[in-house]
């Protein structure tokens, strides 16, 4: 049987929740029966590692969604690549397949990794954005989302219908809780008895990085060894780095850039916060899940899907700094209360979350479109 073609493509070329995903489900693939080509509409750190593994790639730049300037590239690109199927990943990328969708004629996938409408946003402005989600379903074979609590709030929403859920997953080789990875505690700024709470996610209002930092800020004030470190671009960078220095944070506080060696970092940390306004499945937190960190996040979405609070982590209310700073005093103060809450967060990953299961997954979703199981 021929392999099927299909163009995965993403917003961006840097590395996020979503193209980490796009990095494990290509990886994933048997690729005797998928040949994926990426799509990406800025370069980076992801197009340079997938192109190490010899998946081809292309890069049409944009930062726009519905952007006619590159409906007509994107429909070359398909045609010389000759794509049987293509194959979204989130909202902008979505929004700029629809055109080149309806010239070809070829059918199109939607992974949803968040709903572009969330509750930060003006009525006006999410009624628009659902109306946009709602285009975009009706226009694809199949929807994807990776969490229950998404694929509901688009049915409350504009009525979705042709969804399946395929949750997030990890490469269990890569985040391994007893593997051996480099100490880079001194690289990032920290002392060996520091008591480290971490934030990896792009520094945006979403993820919520001020209250991650006021809340670091109220713990130390109690506990001088707990510290913080917050890895990240994104467009709050410049606000961040402002709070700390405002603030006066910089020995308490390390911001860093992005950094690829994400499981060195989560093998150097105590303590694993996500304090985000909206999520779809964060792969972040799995990640950390997967490397038995203790957690502490708000309940999103796809969050509270996972962590059960008192269970195998902790949730806090959103935008609560003396919640979030308690739970970071709580859990030093009770190691085996931490240690505990990791073993069943990595419990939890090891039973739902490995990646090459998204990979079978959706591997059978391209079959059943194309009739090619």
């Amino acid at each position: 049987m021929e392999k099927i073609k299909v163009l995965e493509v993403i917003r961006q070329g840097q590395i996020g929740g979503g193209e980490s995903h796009v990095l494990d489900l290509v990886d994933g693939f048997d690729k005797s029966v998928v040949e994926p080509v990426v799509l990406s509409f800025t370069d980076g750190h992801m197009i340079e590692k997938l192109q190490h593994w010899g998946i081809k790639c292309h890069v049409i730049e944009t930062e726009r969604a519905f952007d006619p300037l590159v409906f007509g590239k994107i429909t070359d690109l398909v045609k010389e690549e000759e794509i049987e199927l293509l194959h979204a990943h989130g909202s902008r990328a979505a929004s700029n397949l629809l055109w080149t969708q309806k010239q070809t004629g070829l059918p199109m996938v939607y992974t949803v990794h968040g709903w572009s409408f969330h509750q930060d946003q003006s009525s006006l402005v999410q009624k628009a954005r659902a109306k946009s989600e709602e285009l975009i379903c009706n226009q694809c074979r199949q929807v994807i989302c990776v969490s229950e609590s998404n694929r509901e709030t688009g049915e409350e929403m504009f009525g979705l219908k042709n969804a399946v859920v395929i949750e997030n997953g990890i490469n269990l080789h890569r985040f391994d809780r007893n593997g051996q990875y480099h100490d880079v505690r001194q690289r990032l700024g920290l002392e060996a008895d520091d008591y480290v709470a971490a934030l990896i996610a792009r520094m945006t209002i979403q993820k919520n990085p001020i209250i991650f930092a006021k809340a670091v800020m109220q713990a130390n004030m109690q506990n001088p060894k707990i510290k913080g470190l917050m890895i990240g671009d994104g467009d709050m960078k410049g606000e961040v780095k402002d709070f700390i220095r405002d603030n006066r944070l910089f020995r308490i506080i390390r911001q860093v850039p992005f950094r690829t060696d994400v499981p060195d970092v989560l093998n150097a940390i105590d303590l694993y916060c996500l304090p985000s306004l909206w999520e779809g499945l964060s792969i972040a937190l799995l990640e950390a899940m997967a490397m038995a960190k203790p957690i502490v996040a708000t309940p999103t979405d796809g969050t509270k899907e996972v962590i059960k609070d008192g269970e195998n982590g902790l949730l806090v209310d959103f935008d609560n700094v003396d919640q979030l700073a308690e739970a970071m005093l709580h859990l030093y103060d009770h190691p085996e209360e931490a240690r505990r809450y990791g073993d069943a967060a990595y419990s939890v990953i090891e039973e739902r979350f490995n990646s090459l299961r998204v990979s079978e997954a959706v591997t059978r979703i391209y079959q059943q479109i194309l009739g090619k199981e």
